[in-house]
C-alpha cells in the first residue's frame, strides 16, 4: 500500500515522497514580472531531496495578468529570473514544473496593455477583484475574445512553454482552474459562445485541449500536466453539468497520456476548509475513473487526510498550500509528525520577505522555544 512517504514515478521523474508544493500566487516578482533573488530563496527553502514543486501561476501572454507582482514568461527578459529559481531547486535535488496561466476576465484595465479591457469567452457580468497599484480593485468588465485571438493565445502558451525550457524547468502544468481563462471557456456559466469554442462540452473544452497539444509539441506529453477545479466557485464559476464536463476533459487528457492531472478537491470553499462539503460527484475519486494516469489532489489537506487519500489509491500525490507557505520543511515535518508553524494570511499576497522567507524551519523554531524556556 502506498503512503505519503513512499517513492512515486510521475512521467519520466521519480520522487522520494508524495508531498508536493502547490502552485501558490505570492506576488513577489520584481518589475517587469521578473523573478528575483527573493523568489529563488523562497523556492529553495521549500525544496527537499527528491521532492516535487509546482511553480506559481505564471503569465503566458502580455494581457494575461490579474495580479500585480505575478511573474511572467511572455518575454525573453523574464527567463533569467526564473533560471535563478530553477537552479536553486535543482541544486537541492528537487524537480520543478512551470505553471502557465492567463487570468482572462479576472483582471483589471490597469493590468492590461494600453489600459484595454480584459478578454474572456463571453461578456457576462461577474464579481471578483484584481490586484493593482491601487490595491485590490473590482475586475473591469471584459470583452468577448475573437477566434483569431484565441488561436493567438494558443501560440502564446506554446512560446511561453519554450521559454520554460530555457529557464530550466522540468515540465509544464496548464492552470485550467480557479476561474481563469481555460476554466472560463470550460464552464457554461461563463461561456455563452455560439461558435466552435462554445455550446457543447466538446466545443468548450477545445481551447484547453488545443493549448495542451501546443505545449506537448514543445515538451512531449510526459512532461505536460493540467490542473482542474471541477467544484471551484472562485470568480463566479459554475456549470450546469460539471460531472459530464470534467469527466469528458479527464477522458480527453487521458488520450494524450500526459504526466498528471492536478485536481482541486471541493473540500475548500473560498478560504475556509469545509470537510462536510460533498466530495462527490466531481472530485479526484470521479476523475480517477476517466484519467488513468497520475493524479495529484489539492485542497485543504492535512497529514491524516493526505495519508488517507494516498492509501485509498484515489490520488498518487497531494499538493499542500497554506501549510507549505508557513513550513518550508513541510515534508520532513509531516514525515516525523512534528508541529507546524501557523500561517499568516495577511502576508500571503505581495510584500517583502515577511511571511515569505522568514518562516522558521523546525530546527530553528525548536531552538527558539528552548531559548525561551531557559
Amino acid at each position: 500500500m502506498s503512503t505519503l512517504f513512499s517513492p512515486v514515478k510521475v512521467g519520466p521523474f521519480e520522487f522520494a515522497h508524495r508531498v508536493v508544493l502547490a502552485p501558490l500566487t505570492r506576488m513577489r516578482a520584481e518589475a517587469g514580472a521578473r523573478p528575483g533573488p527573493l523568489m529563488a530563496e523562497y523556492y529553495s527553502q521549500r525544496t527537499s531531496e527528491g521532492g516535487f514543486l509546482i511553480g506559481e501561476a505564471t503569465i503566458a501572454a502580455e494581457n494575461g495578468n490579474g495580479y500585480l507582482g505575478a511573474p511572467g514568461l511572455y518575454e525573453d527578459s523574464q527567463i533569467a529570473g526564473w533560471k535563478q529559481v530553477t537552479d536553486a531547486v535543482h541544486a537541492k535535488g528537487g524537480t520543478i514544473f512551470l505553471q502557465l496561466y492567463h487570468a482572462g476576465r479576472q483582471s483589471n484595465a490597469q493590468l492590461q496593455p494600453g489600459g484595454d479591457r480584459p478578454v474572456g469567452p463571453s461578456e457576462i457580468p461577474h464579481g471578483g477583484v484584481a490586484y493593482t497599484e491601487a490595491g485590490w480593485v473590482p475586475n473591469t468588465p471584459n470583452r468577448e475574445i475573437t477566434v483569431e485571438e484565441i488561436q493567438g493565445l494558443v501560440e502564446s502558451f506554446r512560446t511561453a512553454a519554450q521559454r520554460g525550457i530555457a529557464a530550466g524547468f522540468d515540465g509544464v502544468e496548464l492552470h485550467a482552474a480557479n476561474g481563469y481563462i481555460f476554466d472560463q471557456f470550460l464552464q457554461d456559466g461563463s461561456n455563452k459562445r455560439t461558435d466552435s469554442y462554445g455550446g457543447s462540452i466538446e466545443n468548450r473544452a477545445r481551447f484547453l485541449l488545443e493549448a495542451t497539444k501546443a505545449v506537448i509539441s514543445v515538451w512531449g506529453n510526459r512532461k505536460v500536466a493540467v490542473r482542474i477545479g471541477p467544484s471551484g466557485e472562485f470568480g463566479d464559476m459554475h456549470d450546469s453539468n460539471p460531472e459530464a464536463l470534467f469527466t469528458y476533459v479527464a477522458a480527453e487528457l487521458n488520450k494524450l497520456d500526459i504526466a498528471y492531472v492536478h485536481v482541486i478537491e471541493p473540500r475548500v470553499v473560498g478560504n475556509v476548509d469545509d470537510e462536510t462539503k460533498d466530495q462527490s460527484p466531481v472530485a479526484a475519486q470521479t476523475i480517477r475513473k476517466f484519467f488513468h494516469g497520475t493524479l495529484i489532489a489539492a485542497g485543504g489537506f492535512k497529514r491524516d487526510t493526505a495519508q488517507a487519500i494516498i492509501a485509498a489509491g484515489t490520488a498518487d500525490l497531494v499538493a499542500f498550500g497554506r501549510d507549505f507557505i508557513a513550513n518550508p520543511d513541510l515534508p520532513e515535518r509531516l514525515r516525523r509528525d512534528l508541529p507546524l508553524n501557523a500561517y499568516d494570511r495577511p502576508t500571503f499576497f505581495g510584500g517583502t520577505e515577511v511571511g515569505y522567507t522568514d518562516y522558521p524551519f523546525y530546527s530553528d523554531s525548536s531552538a527558539q522555544v528552548e531559548e525561551t524556556v531557559e
